[in-house]
């Protein structure tokens, strides 16, 4: 029995499916089955029951999950443990950032981690909330900013702040909607967003909460080219706040009832929680906390 059998075997225990067991592996589907199949022969029993949509825990499965659990925690441990006894830590940190580097306290944090870690490598990839978190998932990267609700329990957080939304506008419907009601809101079009960005959700949220179900113009999925289709008339859109604030100040967008706040979403930090005790995610946890100022 290897441990790679036993975290093929958590694995699609987890997700239910063969190729989804796959891609966060790594792994081809064939190697998965393959996996699986040498670890029953090896056991003796069948751990899972096989059908067109997946795959089913056998209740010997259903025993013997916690068991492979407790074994891949314990060489996790053990790893964790022989790292931070090598002497001084040393490697590469892949972080995936979103939005503005500004409002991430990027900079800080790592000047934070270059004075303290100086053997430690960073290496930021920009990309939008859903996507982060799938690449953490996936160990594709190692931590991640993340805006809005954490879906998935093998996926730790660390909040940061909670970011305030409200409603912006062109500059030249202020007359029109800038103190509508939400129901007069809910017929203006509105900028539509990316599923993948943690802004559709809060919108979405935002539309279920006022009983609106506004018409979606275009899809985007970036804070600036939101900013850009406010500026050229294009839509009505939620921004954070200090976004909202700064552009309406030169007056180039304007603001639902002068910035009333409508909706908040936390601002956390995530990492797969397989890693809670890596000494390597445990400094960035350190360094996170120091700049954000966190008990």
């Amino acid at each position: 029995m290897e441990i790679y059998q036993l975290r093929t075997f958590v694995a699609v225990a987890q997700q239910g499916h063969l190729t989804q067991a796959a891609e966060l592996l790594h792994l081809s589907q064939p190697a998965v089955t393959a996996q699986i199949k040498a670890l029953e022969e090896e056991l003796g029993i069948a751990l899972f029951e096989r059908y067109p949509g997946g795959v089913q825990l056998t209740e010997a499965g259903k025993l013997l999950l916690p068991d492979a659990e407790r074994i891949l925690a314990l060489s996790r441990d053990m790893l964790h443990r022989s790292r931070a006894m090598a002497g001084e830590p040393k490697g590469k940190l892949r972080i995936g950032t979103i939005g503005v580097p500004a409002r991430l306290k990027l900079g800080p944090l790592l000047a934070v981690l270059r004075d303290r870690y100086p053997l430690i490598t960073v290496q930021t990839q920009h990309a939008i909330s859903g996507v982060v978190l799938n690449d953490v998932r996936k160990k594709v990267l190692d931590g991640g900013f993340y805006l809005g609700r954490n879906p998935y329990q093998n996926v730790n957080t660390l909040a940061l702040s909670e970011l305030r939304f409200c409603v912006a506008m062109p500059a030249a419907w202020a007359d029109q909607y800038g103190d509508a009601d939400w129901r007069t809101l809910g017929q203006a079009p509105w900028l539509g967003l990316s599923q993948f960005t943690s802004l559709s959700s809060i919108t979405q949220e935002l539309w279920r909460e006022r009983n609106i179900a506004p018409k979606k113009v275009g899809e985007f999925d970036e804070e600036a080219t939101l900013v850009e289709m406010l500026k050229s008339g294009v839509g009505i859109s939620i921004l954070a706040e200090r976004t909202a604030q700064r552009f309406a100040a030169d007056g180039s967008i304007a603001l639902w009832r002068g910035g009333e706040i409508v909706i908040s979403a936390p601002l956390q930090f995530i990492y797969s929680a397989e890693r809670e005790m890596d000494p390597l995610i445990g400094m960035l946890r350190e360094a996170l906390r120091e700049v954000w100022s966190l008990g």
